[in-house]
């Protein structure tokens, strides 16, 4: 078992032994192989689990995770977040965690989620952002399958809680992980993850040249982006306009080409979404409710 851990391990991205550490813990086999790794690691873990309250019974799945991190020697926290069922509940739920969960918090997000998320990505038209996928960063086992975590928990005698909406088609990423994926595999007659997960690194590569380049741009000098290569002057209205809005996602591409047409004077405003507008006067751009 301490080799199947130390391998895993190794393939992980934890800091160094001592550091503390928070993980949110759902008590999943993702976050619990989370918790396991991460006290393996020697970091000294506090395990945060947030009740959503969605369930029946969800306020019980604490008591999993708190046993789970008395054995492994972490500290345990719990919190509420609750969310209505209804429309967009998943990313509802997960801005809800993220308001609660202490920042810089460790997920247990696997490769199989990132090849997820890419695809639900790609189908919404998104772009080098998107198909970048989820960031590395407080992500230790993106390099870990889930059948992998999974195993962990079977080897440690954990016993893992099991979420009935992970099966429920109404999930658009529930439809990729049990028909898009499979499909795909099947199709290309191999695992498709590591290829995704692959491509998702380098266009990661590829966005962050094109933002360090971008960076020389004044977003709200309205010649300056006229006049820069298109690349660069929309990476450079995209972080402008999530760092000035507070948005979790940046504008799409269609709202980046209108900004892009009021910088030229082609437009004198335009609408970008989420009731912000892009408005220019005497050479700069500014952002308006």
């Amino acid at each position: 078992m301490s080799a199947q851990i130390s391998d895993l391990q190794a393939r992980c991205t934890f800091p160094p032994a001592g550091t503390a550490v928070d993980c949110a813990v759902s008590g999943g086999p993702d976050s619990l192989a989370l918790l396991v790794l991460a006290t393996g690691a020697g970091c000294q873990v506090t395990a945060w689990h947030v009740d959503h309250g969605l369930r029946p019974g969800s306020a019980a799945e604490a008591d999993v995770v708190a046993q789970a991190a008395a054995r492994w020697g972490a500290a345990f926290e719990t919190c509420t977040a609750h969310c209505q069922p209804g429309p967009n509940l998943e990313a509802r739920a997960r801005a809800a965690r993220y308001e609660v969960l202490p920042q810089g918090v460790l997920t247990g997000h696997t490769a199989d989620d990132q090849a997820e998320t890419v695809l639900l990505n790609l189908i919404r038209g998104a772009g080098l952002d998107g198909l970048a996928g989820i960031d590395p960063a407080r992500r230790p086992l993106l390099a870990l399958r889930r059948r992998e975590t999974q195993a962990l928990c079977d080897a440690v005698g954990l016993q893992p809680v099991q979420d009935p909406s992970n099966l429920d088609p109404a999930h658009r990423r529930n439809r990729i992980r049990h028909e898009l994926l499979p499909l795909l595999c099947d199709i290309a007659e191999r695992d498709v993850v590591p290829i995704i997960v692959r491509s998702a690194g380098l266009m990661g590569g590829i966005r962050d040249l094109l933002d360090e380049l971008a960076s020389a741009i004044d977003p709200a000098d309205a010649k300056g982006v006229a006049e820069a290569p298109e690349p660069l002057a929309q990476m450079a209205l995209r972080r402008w306009i999530r760092r000035e809005t507070g948005d979790e996602h940046p504008p799409d591409s269609a709202a980046i080409k209108r900004v892009l047409a009021v910088a030229r004077n082609e437009a004198r405003s335009t609408e970008i979404g989420g009731g912000w507008r892009v408005t220019r006067s005497s050479q700069r751009l500014g952002l308006q409710r």
